[in-house]
């Protein structure tokens, strides 16, 4: 069943002329499977193009507007189009109710997968404004809605990855360098699951889970940045 976009579009400030394209970026591979006779094809090959239109726009904008270093603009950009960024700009701007699904992905709201999804869905709607309108209708969004945050990624320092981050702020206004002790270790060999906590000299301020030890100290940072209010 085609899904009505007139009210997504009004809201992004882009109508499409073709509605088709519109619609296939939201077209995820799974909901082909339990729909076959679906009239059109998933969205993986708009995501191919948008992603590259993406990457072109932001690094014209940060070319054209800091003297920086390469290294340093290859992070800012990085932290503007990372998957994490993007599909939380998907969800910001109405994205994910629209998206088309098979039963089992659509009931797994707040998973990883899911954020992945929903960053290949806006590289693929960006393809296909791209192809709807040029260069220019494709980078009128991402100015809007990407680049938008680009002054907040620089004042909170998101280019960094989330434990320098941690020890740049925690060395800051506290002095103390923050360290990391695995709390929990659950789960066979194979399928292993951290708990672990991040802390300030003996103060636990915040815990992390993953598959891996720096996978949870990771997640341990972001949380600690969080909890901080750093």
């Amino acid at each position: 069943m085609m899904k009505d976009f007139s009210k997504f579009e009004e809201n992004v400030g882009f109508v499409f002329k073709d509605k088709s394209l519109l619609t296939q970026a939201f077209v995820h591979r799974s909901y082909l499977n339990e729909h076959p006779s679906f009239a059109l094809g998933h969205n993986e090959r708009l995501e191919f193009l948008g992603d590259a239109v993406l990457e072109l726009v932001v690094t014209e904008h940060l070319y054209a507007n800091y003297p920086n270093p390469e290294g340093e603009l290859t992070n800012w950009r990085a932290a503007l189009v990372n998957a994490k960024a993007l599909a939380e700009t998907a969800k910001e701007i109405g994205m994910e109710q629209y998206l088309y699904l098979s039963h089992g992905e659509s009931k797994d709201a707040g998973s990883k997968a899911r954020m992945y999804i929903l960053a290949n869905a806006i590289e693929a709607l960006i393809g296909a404004m791209y192809l709807d309108q040029g260069y220019a209708g494709a980078k009128g969004f991402i100015d809007r809605y990407v680049l938008s945050r680009l002054q907040h990624v620089l004042d909170h320092k998101l280019y960094l990855d989330p434990k320098s981050r941690f020890q740049e702020a925690a060395q800051e206004f506290v002095g103390v360098t923050p360290s990391y002790r695995v709390l929990e270790e659950v789960g066979p060999d194979h399928a292993k699951q951290f708990t672990v906590g991040a802390y300030l000299g003996e103060e636990l301020v915040a815990k992390g889970v993953g598959t891996s030890k720096q996978e949870a100290q990771i997640a341990a940072a972001e949380k600690a940045v969080e909890v901080k209010g750093w």
